[in-house]
C-alpha cells in the first residue's frame, strides 16, 4: 500500500511541470474566462461559428448530429438553423470550398478550426478575436497575431479599432509600439456584448477540440471515487490477509 501511495505521488509532482508549462504557452493574455458547462454558451458560439467562420473554416473533426447531442439543441433544430448546405446530420461540419481554390485565391488555404482550441488555447482565441485593428494604410491586422492572413470578418460586431503607439528610439532608430487599441468606430455590439460574443466562440472553439471533454470531467470524478473506494478495500484485504503473518 505505502509503495503504491509513493508511485500516485511521483506521478502527481511529475505532472506538475507539464500543467505549469501548458499553462506558460499561451503567455500573459488576459483570460477568457469561458465554461463550457455552460451550454448557452456554447450554442451561441455555435452560431457564430457557423455564420463568421465556416465561410472559410471548416471543423471536419465535429459532426452536426454530435453537436445536436452535446448542445441539447436537437437534430432538427442544427438542421434548420446550423446547416446551410446540403450536408446530412452526421456529416462533419466541412465546406464548400477546396483546398486548391483557396490556396489560390488567398495565397494559402484557411486551416482547418476543429483542434485549434487544443493547440492555441481558449484565451489565445478569446484574446485574438479581440485584438483587430486597422492600420493606416487601411489593411486589417492584429496584435495577438501580427500579420495575420485572416481580414476581420466580425468587425461590423466589434466596430473598427485603431492603434494607439509609443514612440522611442532604440540604437538610433526611431521605433514604434502599438501600446492599446480605441475603438474608431462602434460596431452593432457595445465593447462588453462583442467580449461576451468572443467569449462564446472561443468556449465552442475549445469545445469542438475535445467534444468528450464535456462528459470526460463528470466521468473521471466517479472514476477517482471507485479507485479511492478499491484502493481501500484492497488496503482492508491486505490488513486481514497478513494479519496472522505478523
Amino acid at each position: 500500500m505505502k509503495t503504491m501511495f509513493q508511485t500516485l505521488l511521483v506521478a502527481a509532482m511529475l505532472a506538475l511541470p507539464l500543467t505549469a508549462s501548458a499553462a506558460g504557452a499561451a503567455g500573459a493574455l488576459p483570460p477568457s474566462g469561458i465554461n463550457i458547462n455552460d451550454v448557452g454558451s456554447l450554442q451561441r458560439g455555435a452560431k457564430l461559428y457557423v455564420n463568421y467562420c465556416m465561410g472559410c473554416h471548416s471543423a471536419d473533426y465535429v459532426r452536426y448530429n454530435r453537436l445536436a447531442e452535446d448542445l441539447d439543441l436537437g437534430e432538427d433544430l442544427v438542421m434548420q438553423n446550423l446547416v446551410f448546405t446540403d450536408a446530412k446530420i452526421g456529416d462533419p461540419m466541412s465546406i464548400a470550398m477546396e483546398a486548391d481554390d483557396a490556396e489560390r485565391w488567398f495565397g494559402k488555404a484557411p486551416p482547418d478550426l476543429s483542434l485549434i482550441g487544443r493547440s492555441r488555447g481558449a484565451d489565445w482565441v478569446y484574446n485574438y478575436l479581440l485584438s483587430f485593428y486597422r492600420d493606416e494604410h487601411g489593411a486589417w491586422n492584429n496584435t495577438v497575431l501580427q500579420n495575420a492572413a485572416m481580414p476581420h470578418v466580425m468587425w461590423k460586431l466589434q466596430g473598427i479599432q485603431k492603434p494607439v503607439y509609443e514612440t522611442h528610439v532604440e540604437d538610433g532608430i526611431e521605433v514604434r509600439t502599438i501600446t492599446h487599441l480605441e475603438l474608431e468606430e462602434p460596431g452593432t455590439l457595445s465593447p462588453a456584448e462583442y467580449k461576451d460574443a468572443a467569449r462564446d466562440l472561443a468556449a465552442f472553439l475549445d469545445y469542438a477540440s475535445e467534444p468528450a471533454k464535456l462528459k470526460r470531467k463528470t466521468v473521471g470524478v466517479w472514476v477517482m471515487l471507485y479507485l479511492a473506494l478499491f484502493a481501500l478495500i484492497a488496503y482492508l484485504l491486505k490488513a486481514e490477509y497478513w494479519r496472522d503473518v505478523h
